[in-house]
């Protein structure tokens, strides 16, 4: 292999194995931080090696070996704690008895150690942002200018945020553990919103000149399936990764030849990836058998299921929607699960009775910045027939979304209302 090839294949290994290595740092260092810089030692030595002595054959292992020996030097240099050498020893010996030999820990299935990071890095002490960013870090082995990339962030303000984070959870004293009880519900709840964030992130850009950033929606879908493997009876767990799976099957009739968004009513069905509808599906019966469709994700996964089984846009069962919206909203209220509710009673009713509905949430302050409230009256006032007002709606969506694709979408649906 080339040097160049080499290097491809070391970010391969290191974006799979990462976390792993990461995770089992951490149960031996008990900092988040230090054992990020271990594995990153581990992976310099391998970029330094590697080209040389090539890629050994197990490679996960190889970086995993490394950066233990890495990490035992670290304790045994009293970096960690200022306590006597002895007592530091008999520590080590402990942990050395708590940690299960190598080609065992590789072996293994990911693991308590993953799952035990995954809530670390989505621990409450810290802010969303930085919950999002250090679970692209951490679990998702990118780079900081990969996520600041992904975000259209300054790379410096990716990694001090980042660096706060570490900081945080080390001053918190986040004991390195996965939580019990109701504890345990709360915290997962946490996990899930950071991958969903991920996901929307890729899925309907905030900002920026893209609609759609596939890597995110990758990444996410990523962890999400990584997650139902490490709590296998978690069932809003699998319904997430049954909604994200069917809705990334639409990713590539979400956007025309020029990276145009186009509607779910407009899209061309043909082209959504019946293998990852199949997926998502079958998600769905599995949250089914774990109790039914209870939590706000299930329902949602449900939705989006309502839109996968319809052939055509008029085959869609908008009666069930507007239901299965009735009940999202009574377990995780919201004004914008309201709105979505409006839509399908819309499309179930009739404009008016959408219309109706709409116009109740125009003095919700939480929609005030929120460009799909505009877009959505527009769309009914333009069923209608009312243009000029609809034109008005499309061109105040426009002027408050921060997404340029989506902006010129709206314009271009306000042009056709003066027409």
């Amino acid at each position: 292999m080339t040097a160049a090839e080499t290097h491809r294949a070391i970010d391969a290994v290191w974006r799979i194995e990462s976390a792993r290595i990461i995770a089992g740092l951490t149960r031996i260092v008990r900092d988040v931080g230090v054992a990020e810089e271990l594995a990153q030692d581990a992976l310099v030595a391998a970029l330094e090696q590697w080209p040389e002595s090539g890629i050994p054959e197990n490679p996960g292992a190889w970086l995993m070996g490394t950066a233990k020996h890495r990490a035992i030097d670290f304790l045994r240099r009293g970096t960690l704690t200022d306590r006597k050498h002895e007592v530091l020893g008999r520590e080590m010996a402990e942990r050395e008895m708590q940690v299960p030999d190598l080609a065992a820990a590789m072996d293994d299935t990911i693991g308590d150690d993953l799952l035990r990071l995954v809530f670390i890095a989505c621990h409450p002490v810290l802010s969303t942002e930085a919950r999002v960013s250090l679970t692209l870090r951490l679990l998702g082995g990118l780079t900081t200018e990969e996520i600041a990339r992904a975000y259209l962030a300054a790379e410096p303000t990716i990694a001090q945020r980042i660096v706060r984070a570490k900081r945080a959870l080390a001053e918190a004293h986040v004991p390195f553990e996965v939580p019990r009880g109701t504890e345990f519900t709360s915290r997962l709840s946490s996990v899930l919103q950071v991958i969903y964030l991920i996901f929307n992130e890729g899925y309907s850009a905030t900002s920026g000149d893209d609609w759609l950033r596939p890597s995110l929606c990758e990444d996410a879908l990523r962890l999400g399936r990584i997650l139902a493997e490490l709590v296998p009876d978690e069932a809003e767990v699998h319904g997430l990764v049954a909604l994200m799976e069917i809705q990334a099957s639409r990713a590539k009739a979400r956007v025309g030849p020029s990276g145009e968004p186009i509607l779910l009513l407009d899209q061309d069905r043909a082209r959504w990836d019946q293998l990852l509808i199949h997926r998502g599906l079958a998600g769905i019966d599995r949250v089914e058998r774990l109790g039914g469709m209870r939590g706000p994700y299930a329902i949602q996964a449900a939705i989006a299921a309502c839109h996968a089984r319809a052939a055509t846009p008029e085959d869609t069962d908008w009666g069930r929607i507007v239901t299965l919206y009735s009940d999202l909203a009574e377990v995780a209220p919201s004004p914008i699960v309201e709105l979505n509710r409006a839509v399908a009673v819309g499309m179930a009713y009739g404009a008016t009775a959408g219309l109706e509905l709409v116009d109740a949430l125009r003095g919700d302050p939480a929609l005030r910045e929120y460009h799909l409230l505009p877009s959505v009256r527009g769309d009914l006032l333009k069923k209608l027939g009312r243009l000029s007002e609809a034109r008005q709606e499309f061109e105040l969506a426009a002027a408050i979304t921060r997404n340029a694709r989506e902006r010129n979408l709206l314009l271009a649906r306000a042009q056709e209302c003066a027409e």
